[in-house]
C-alpha cells in the first residue's frame, strides 16, 4: 500500500513532530498553568457527554 520510502518519512516526520510539540509544551508549560486553570473539567464533561450519547444509542438500538 504503502513504499518503504514513504513510511520512513512518516516515521521520522511522526518523531520530529512530537519532539517539536514537547518542545512547545515546556516553553509555554507556565502559561498553561496560569490560563487554563481547571480544564481538565471540560475534558470530563466532554467524555461524559459522549458517554452518555453512546448510552442513548444503545438504549434505542434494543
Amino acid at each position: 500500500m504503502f513504499s518503504q520510502g514513504q513510511l520512513i518519512f512518516a516515521g521520522c516526520f511522526f518523531i520530529a513532530f512530537v519532539i517539536a510539540m514537547v518542545i512547545a509544551y515546556r516553553k509555554d508549560i507556565n502559561t498553561h498553568r496560569e490560563f487554563y486553570k481547571g480544564n481538565y473539567k471540560i475534558l470530563l464533561g466532554f467524555l461524559l457527554f459522549i458517554g452518555i450519547l453512546f448510552l442513548i444509542k444503545i438504549f434505542f438500538k434494543r
